[in-house]
């Protein structure tokens, strides 16, 4: 099992920065990958980034491209998401995820933070 804890949300205004860290333990060397997602009430949770454990390959959501950036640590067990030019619908709680193959599901979750963008 990998243990996740997230850090690093809050209130910020549009246009503005913020920097989630997501520190990951437990059997850290079973990762292959490492996502975040965000939630809204009412609404699916939506993959936002990922990136390989060893760090040679992200991905991104169309919305968050060129805004957000992902990054990892591993010799620090820390995964790193970036946000940049915050929009109103960039609000929720972002959730920091683990997946231990490269055909599994992510079957590892924080408990996630809450990030609010103010107009």
């Amino acid at each position: 099992q990998v243990q996740l804890v997230e850090s690093g949300g809050g209130l910020v205004q549009a246009g503005g920065s913020l920097r989630l860290s997501c520190g990951a333990s437990g059997r850290t060397f079973n990762i292959y990958r490492m996502g975040w997602f965000r939630q809204v009430p009412g609404k699916e949770r939506e993959f936002v980034a990922s990136i390989t454990w060893n760090g040679g390959s992200t991905v991104y959501a169309d919305s968050v491209k060129g805004r957000f950036t992902i990054s990892g640590d591993n010799a620090k067990n820390t995964v790193t998401l970036q946000m940049n030019s915050l929009k109103p619908e960039d609000a929720g709680v972002y959730y920091c995820a683990a997946r231990l193959s490269s055909m599994g599901q992510y079957g590892n979750w924080g408990q996630g933070t809450q990030v609010t963008v103010s107009s």
